[in-house]
């Protein structure tokens, strides 16, 4: 029986950027918001965070013994003032990126139903943003690869 060997010879290496062993993994669960009119809420990181100024979907990280869907509820309330349940997230895409300082992995949620109208209660920006215009914005690189799985589904 023949070796199997990949597609177009032994070079394994994909562009990208590789994980990096002995970095620790931060989950952080994000939130995709969408309106009435398919609009999706964006976030911008305000001055004295790191990667101020960039567009993310608000959210943020899963503490010990909490699921991602309790740290997301929790998020938003913190975050944006509003209310949801966890049976409001519907899993829309995943995406794991390698920083200096840790590797994340963040886990997205599609949500059309909460309590409340998103405010910002961090000193960040809020836009709603058509899909197509999500491509467009200034992102952190581990919100990137969520795009085109956000386009895919809404």
């Amino acid at each position: 029986m023949a070796e199997a060997r990949p597609a177009g010879g032994e070079d394994l290496a994909c562009p990208g950027h590789a994980a990096v062993a002995g970095r620790p993994v931060l989950l952080v669960a994000c939130a995709v918001l969408v309106d009435a009119e398919g609009r999706v809420l964006v976030t911008d990181r305000p001055a004295g965070k790191d990667m101020a100024g960039l567009w993310e979907f608000p959210g943020g990280k899963v503490e010990p013994g909490e699921s991602p869907e309790a740290a997301l509820v929790r998020e938003l309330a913190e975050e944006l003032g509003i209310e949801t349940a966890a049976s409001c997230l519907a899993p829309c895409g995943f995406a794991s990126h390698a920083y200096d300082e840790a590797h994340v992995v963040l886990l997205a949620f599609a949500i059309r139903k909460w309590r409340g109208a998103p405010a910002p209660r961090e000193g960040q920006k809020l836009a709603w943003v058509e899909v197509p215009a999500l491509f467009r914005l200034a992102m952190p690189p581990a919100d990137r690869p969520l795009l085109g799985q956000i386009a895919a589904i809404l």
